[in-house]
């Protein structure tokens, strides 16, 4: 049975950086393993959402579908999308099997998220070009009980790795 790595937490906290590096480990070892990144989703399958909670529900609702297909299909998915409500999330944990969806919860505090701004998206949200940033104008509920808790601002990526490694089936 494959199954469902979620990468949870603010821009800037290494969501698309870990998904990417375990894709590439997983790969070099023969595992079939794809990304679904967040912001490369909004520029086609989710371009018509905007940034309401109703919006963001059905975001994550669409990936989680899209997931669930994927697994279904012989692909293990690696999915790094800011999902800000737990309620979100917790729905598409139940349409895995109990062990198969994974929630990483990628922490880094906001100031470091803002530091590394990649983006620049926190730029324009101080700018007022933003007007739902997650963590500064919309709320981000950090999950309770996350399969791993990753402090990307402290553990290198090489420890990250291997402790989400270290929890796959």
């Amino acid at each position: 049975m494959n199954y469902c790595v979620w990468f949870t937490g603010l821009s800037g906290s290494g969501k698309s950086t870990l998904s990417l590096a375990l894709q590439q480990d997983l790969s070099a070892s023969g595992v079939n393993a794809c990304v679904l990144d967040g912001d490369v989703l909004r520029t086609g399958l989710n371009r018509d959402l905007g940034f309401s909670p109703e919006d963001r529900a059905e975001n994550v609702r669409r990936v989680g579908e899209v997931a669930k297909l994927m697994t279904g299909a012989g692909v293990n998915v690696l999915v790094a999308l800011i999902s800000p409500y737990r309620a979100d999330r917790d729905r598409v944990r139940s349409l895995f099997a109990p062990g198969y969806f994974i929630e990483v919860f990628v922490d880094a505090p906001l100031l470091t998220c803002i530091q590394r701004d990649v983006k620049g998206l926190y730029a324009k949200a101080q700018r007022g070009e933003v007007p739902a940033m997650t963590a500064m104008t919309s709320p981000y509920e950090a999950p309770l009980n996350p399969d791993l808790h990753l402090h990307t601002e402290l553990e290198p990526l090489t420890q990250c790795l291997a402790r989400i490694k270290a929890l796959l089936p």
